[in-house]
């Protein structure tokens, strides 16, 4: 019985972790992730590390961003394009 136990215990974790690994790499498609970066964009100044952080993460979303009309003049500037340059973030090919 002890043996059985043990076994149903560790097909318990190994299922948690794989489910957690799927979990961790979504993501969540939120604009306002994106907030760090608000300068580099309006302006052109150049990005901080937490910026390209969080423009990478949300690297994924960026075709969605373009397609929202209240977005894309943000995601589409020129300082976007400068910023993605500047951490090393493809444009997005939608």
């Amino acid at each position: 019985m002890k043996k059985f136990s043990s076994d149903a215990a560790l097909v318990v974790v190994m299922v948690a972790l794989v489910l957690s690994v799927e979990v961790s790499g979504q993501v969540t498609c939120r604009a306002v992730e994106l907030s760090p970066c608000l300068s580099p964009i309006t302006n052109g100044s150049p990005p901080s590390g937490t910026c390209c952080t969080k423009l990478r993460e949300q690297r994924p979303c960026l075709c969605q961003y373009l397609r929202d009309p209240n977005l894309r003049p943000y995601v589409s500037s020129p300082n976007a394009e400068k910023l993605r340059r500047a951490c090393g973030v493809p444009s997005p090919n939608c």
